[in-house]
């Protein structure tokens, strides 16, 4: 890992299940990064900053989401999304980090949006598929992702609403404009 020296802060910053999570994500991101084009670097920031502030107080993310005029549609949704766009914000402001690919690949990685980039896409399927991920169905996402980015990223959206449905919870709108744009960029809408 080139960026070593900012994997060791994640350490501090969450539980060694965790720290293990971060590493995955950053080592199948470089990896689908040089599968499809994009910049390994730039993936692999993104996924080790990815989950900075996954274990920070809920207040304080509260705090960041109101004092830096966040979406205020995220303060009614649970709180598990919000690391999202703070960590975005801490690697902005804590770990200078100022492109904005790997900022929006930061903020948009639990909830997708409509007009992802590549890296973005990468960083979402990334966190979903990792080595350490265990669930029914990860295999699939794992076997999708590495045939087609955009099947993977389909695909992966499409799990995470589902599980998200089945638990009878509520879907941020960014994730279906997100599956929206995936579908219509693919043509697969019936007139």
């Amino acid at each position: 890992m080139r960026f070593e020296n900012i994997l060791e802060q994640m350490k501090n910053r969450m539980p060694e299940r965790r720290y293990i999570h971060t590493r995955g994500v950053a080592e199948t991101a470089i990896q689908l990064a040089g599968k499809y084009g994009a910049d390994t670097e730039k993936a692999e920031i993104a996924g080790i900053l990815h989950d900075s502030v996954k274990y920070a107080e809920k207040e304080w993310l509260k705090s960041i989401i109101i004092s830096e005029n966040m979406d205020a549609k995220l303060l009614e949704f649970h709180h598990e999304l919000w690391h999202a766009p703070v960590g975005s914000y801490v690697a902005k402001k804590e770990f200078n980090i100022d492109d904005e690919d790997i900022l929006n690949a930061i903020k948009f990685h639990t909830t997708g949006r409509a007009g992802m980039s590549d890296l973005e896409k990468i960083i979402y399927i990334s966190d979903m598929i990792e080595p350490s991920r265990n669930f029914p169905g990860v295999e699939d996402l794992r076997k999708i992702a590495n045939i087609d980015l955009e099947e993977g990223m389909l695909s992966c959206v499409q799990h995470s609403m589902a599980f998200l449905i089945k638990k009878r919870q509520p879907v941020f709108p960014d994730s279906f404009h997100c599956y929206n744009d995936l579908i219509q960029k693919r043509g697969k809408v019936k007139e």
